[in-house]
């Protein structure tokens, strides 16, 4: 099981993808062998919703998007509006109303021979958007997930900033495939001085005595679910922390959850075999905050 386990969608079998302003078949979508992503894993991506005819928090997406690109020096070619349409564009095309998870990757560009160097690229960035009927897995949501800790660290900002949503991902992967063959479903992951980071795809949460505690969101990334669980946790005079924690606070928490775009919250039942609170999936923090959190999706949707 995953954060990310959909409900099998058969439409999604036929969908067109958009490539550089382009539609293709879902089996005819290509990008060259060439591109700076697939060579050096240099580019950026972001994931967000598509419910009932809106992107939920779009601005939040294209602030998070620009940033990144910012960071890595890459010019997307393409106004925030642009943007926009490019997706709205790409849901009209395939008839999409709501429950659609649309995940957009820009990379800086064919390159003219395999190298990291930038001057190498051949013409502007490529850009795909790949909208997909997706609904998260009701039995992850009801039963939660499993987290391994990783030995595999979360680096620093002068190696790699977590905070950027970026293409260079392997150790992220790494951390999750020892997490599988230890027979968790996701792995749980520490920063640079021990302290817990993050999963190696969501943002991590704890629930001590009332109070939710998250990492310092140094070592993280920059996720606009976590963010918005924050806000609606002090909106609601929950106790919040972002701070370092350690794994001994992990074991002995009443809850635990993780956050992501396309799952929402997801209770985390155990951690290194231990078992979290109750062991029963979600706890009563969770369950609360995951309302909070469809209303407010509910809101940015009407």
């Amino acid at each position: 099981m995953s954060t990310h386990s959909a409900v099998h969608d058969p439409r999604n079998d036929s969908v067109e993808i958009y490539i550089n302003g382009e539609f293709f078949p879902r089996n005819e979508a290509k990008i060259s062998v060439f591109d700076s992503g697939y060579l050096v894993g240099d580019g950026i991506w972001d994931g967000m919703r598509f419910h009932h005819g809106t992107f939920v928090h779009i601005e939040r997406h294209l602030d998070r998007l620009f940033s990144n690109a910012a960071a890595i020096d890459l010019d997307i070619g393409m106004t925030r509006q642009e943007i926009t349409a490019a997706l709205q564009s790409t849901v009209d095309r395939n008839n999409m109303e709501t429950d659609v998870h649309v995940r957009m990757m820009i990379t800086r560009g064919n390159k003219k021979t395999p190298s990291q160097h930038p001057a190498n690229t051949v013409g502007g960035p490529n850009i795909v958007i790949i909208a997909e009927h997706k609904v998260a897995s009701p039995e992850v949501a009801s039963s939660g997930v499993k987290l391994f800790t990783s030995t595999v660290r979360r680096p620093g900002p002068d190696v790699l900033d977590q905070k950027l949503n970026c293409h260079s991902k392997l150790h992220e992967v790494i951390a999750l495939i020892q997490a599988t063959k230890a027979g968790a479903d996701e792995a749980l992951m520490l920063d640079v001085n021990g302290a817990v980071a993050t999963c190696n795809a969501t943002n991590f949460f704890i629930v001590r005595k009332g109070e939710v505690w998250t990492s310092t969101g140094q070592y993280c990334l920059n996720g606009i679910t976590r963010g918005l669980v924050i806000e609606l946790c002090r909106s609601a005079d929950i106790v919040t922390h972002e701070k370092d924690f350690s794994l001994t606070d992990v074991y002995s928490a009443d809850e635990a959850f993780v956050t992501g775009t396309f799952g929402g919250l997801t209770p985390v039942t155990e951690v290194d075999g231990r078992s979290i609170g109750s062991g029963v999936s979600p706890g009563p923090m969770t369950e609360h905050l995951t309302g909070l959190l469809q209303d407010a999706i509910q809101r940015a949707t009407s």
